[in-house]
């Protein structure tokens, strides 16, 4: 592909990826994980193309008061790889503030343990529990169930 983009002068800063992302609560054919393992491959592979998501993908099924999260989360997790956009619920506040680089921590804690740190859960905020729970679930860590906040 990257071959004939280039033959046909189609510079790489003009080639858009967009990895599958499917349901998480498709527990089966969760692609969340792949999707993350290419997204960190992405620039080593095709330096300079970009990347974009169908975001609320990954929360589809799931029941409303669960999306958001899953949602900002999953954006988050991007993010560490360098995510150039997404298709996103422009009315969730929250997930526009992460976008905008305005919760510098909570993007913090979430590539933390995305590497590996297992935080004190008795020391952080209940937001901050929500989102360490569910990089588990979006890593495959835990198993998805509706109820993987309250475990």
């Amino acid at each position: 592909l990257m071959t004939k983009a280039t033959e046909m002068g189609i510079p790489c800063g003009s080639i858009w990826f967009d990895p599958i992302v499917t349901p998480v609560v498709n527990v089966e054919a969760n692609q969340a994980k792949p999707c993350l393992e290419f997204m960190s491959t992405l620039e080593d592979i095709v330096p300079g193309c970009k990347s974009a998501v169908g975001l609320s993908n990954v929360s589809n099924g799931a029941p409303t008061h669960l999306r958001p999260i899953l949602n900002r989360t999953f954006l988050m997790m991007l993010m560490k790889y360098g995510l150039h956009s997404a298709i996103v619920d422009a009315f969730d506040a929250e997930l526009i503030k992460i976008a905008r680089g305005e919760m510098p921590e909570m993007v913090d804690l979430v590539h933390r343990v995305m590497d590996g740190e297992r935080p004190n859960l008795s020391s952080l905020s209940e937001e901050e529990i929500k989102c360490v729970k569910t990089v588990r679930v979006l890593t495959g860590e835990i198993l998805y169930s509706h109820s993987w906040l309250d475990i």
